[in-house]
């Protein structure tokens, strides 16, 4: 079994600024595509944003796009999630995964194989 520790989150003013980490096997992080996700009360699992393996392509969802960035350091087998100008909206539990899915998939959360324990973050207005 794999597992992917995540830590950050918590709350924030809207307007503010969180970042979500995520570490994973060496194994994993140097050959599984990694993503985060969210789900807020009462809707289903949403992506956020990924990046390919390589740390060569980012994808995000329109939702934050422009707000959110997605960064990896091959160093620490960690991937992040850097949150600014955070909205109420953006209120959730924010959960990484990692998938060997093709890209075109990649913001499918089904695709995913290993996924984090889960972090609450709350936007206050």
């Amino acid at each position: 079994q794999v597992h992917l520790l995540q830590s950050g989150g918590g709350l924030m003013q809207a307007g503010g600024t969180l970042r979500l980490s995520c570490t994973a096997p060496e194994r994993t992080f140097k050959t599984y595509h990694m993503g985060w996700f969210r789900v807020a009360p009462g809707k289903e699992r949403e992506f956020v944003a990924a990046t390919t393996w390589t740390g060569g392509s980012f994808y995000y969802s329109d939702s934050v796009k422009g707000r959110f960035t997605i960064s990896r350091d091959a160093a620490k087998y960690t991937v992040y999630l850097e949150m600014n100008s955070l909205k109420v909206e953006d209120t959730a539990v924010y959960y990484c995964g990692a998938t060997l899915t093709n890209i075109p998939s990649i913001r499918n959360w089904k695709t995913y194989a290993y996924w984090s324990q889960g972090t609450q973050v709350t936007v206050s207005s």
